[in-house]
């Protein structure tokens, strides 16, 4: 029994001294724990919206008033042209446009009854759903109220438009983040554990040792990853506009070339990763914890931004797939150009050279 016990203490000092056994034992599930804590709700904080207040009197005042201070919308800015409407969603600034008909105060007196007109953006349909009922009902609320206290004898006439997805479908919505997780997932994890492989089996001192020079390594192990996840890229756009009925309204040559830059940054993260990995079980977890994880949860794909804490949000930022989904969206669901994106494509392009150097800088002190 003794040397039972003494072979247990040996196990439980022998994990206590390993510190990436420790980091996966008790690290990963505080911050698992912590991401999905702050990350996965249905709750709508902070949306931004726009109004479009036609009438601009003392009742669209208070009802601008009610809904802005509820706490779950953020105003955007207002709108004074029936043209601005259709810019503000596609420059991805509003989620949803608040309209309020000409006379709206002058007609609930006379005639009892008034419009607003609710219009979201459905590229993200669940938000969208979420949002219109939450305006309809602090409109509700409103008139609720003034109906109780005897003021008006109102009632709400709420008109709803759904804006890039009018059947509110969610394929719409998982088509580009999907996309955007594999190829994340393959590009940079296939790339990763290739390299990975040549160090751990010994091949890597055969190109070392060759007249090969570091970048021509680099781009020979790459290319075939590029092609093929191009081919899956290709693949997704296909099945998801055939099959699933999600469409491609903008320029396909924009969209496959927006897919090369993010399969490219993808490929430079997964050397990047390589550089670091031991092992291909190295490579692997670390693809799969620092990859996987946030691109699911910290990119919008599936949980608005917005929802999130700040130092989440903050975070998010330095995450590809945030910019590449809001790429997809915009040009497959909006049908924009360039000229709504640019922002973005020069974020995933300063990114994947930022990992081009670094990956390169690394692989020529191995080198060394």
């Amino acid at each position: 029994m003794k040397r039972f016990l003494g072979f247990v203490i040996k196990e439980f000092r022998h994990i206590f001294r390993d510190k990436r056994t420790m980091i996966i034992l008790f690290g990963m599930p505080v911050i698992q724990l912590i991401l999905f804590g702050y990350v996965v709700t249905n709750e709508i904080k902070n949306a931004k919206i726009a109004i479009y207040d036609k009438s601009k009197d003392e009742v669209t005042r208070s009802i601008t008033q009610k809904i802005i201070s509820s706490g779950y919308f953020e105003l955007s800015s207002y709108i004074v042209q029936d043209e601005q409407i259709e810019k503000s969603f596609r420059e991805g600034s509003t989620k949803e446009v608040i309209i309020f008909e000409n006379d709206f105060a002058r007609k609930l007196e006379k005639e009892g009854t008034a419009s607003v007109q609710i219009i979201a953006d459905a590229s993200d349909p669940n938000t969208a759903n979420i949002l219109v009922n939450y305006t309809t009902g602090i409109i509700n609320d409103y008139f609720r109220k003034e109906v109780v206290q005897g003021d008006l004898p109102l009632q709400i006439i709420p008109e709803v438009r759904m804006y890039y997805n009018e059947s509110l479908k969610g394929v719409y919505m998982f088509v580009p983040g999907t996309m955007a997780l594999i190829l994340m997932l393959i590009s940079a994890m296939m790339t990763s554990i290739s390299i990975a492989k040549e160090k751990e089996i010994g091949t890597m001192e055969v190109l070392l040792v060759s007249p090969l020079k570091p970048v021509q390594i680099i781009v020979g192990k790459v290319l075939p990853y590029v092609v093929l996840s191009f081919i899956n890229a290709l693949t997704i756009i296909l099945i998801g506009q055939y099959v699933f009925g999600v469409p491609v309204l903008g320029n396909y040559f924009l969209l496959l070339a927006e897919c090369m830059l993010f399969i490219i940054l993808a490929l430079s993260l997964g050397i990047l990763i390589s550089t670091v990995s031991k092992n291909q079980q190295v490579a692997m977890m670390l693809s799969m914890f620092a990859l996987m994880l946030p691109t699911i949860l910290l990119s919008g794909f599936i949980f608005p931004i917005e929802n999130m804490p700040k130092i989440l949000q903050y975070f998010s930022v330095i995450m590809p797939p945030r910019w590449f989904i809001i790429i997809l969206k915009n040009i497959m669901l909006k049908g924009t150009g360039i000229e709504y994106i640019w922002k973005e494509t020069l974020i995933l392009i300063g990114m994947t050279t930022f990992f081009i150097i670094v990956s390169v800088k690394r692989f020529k002190i191995r080198l060394e």
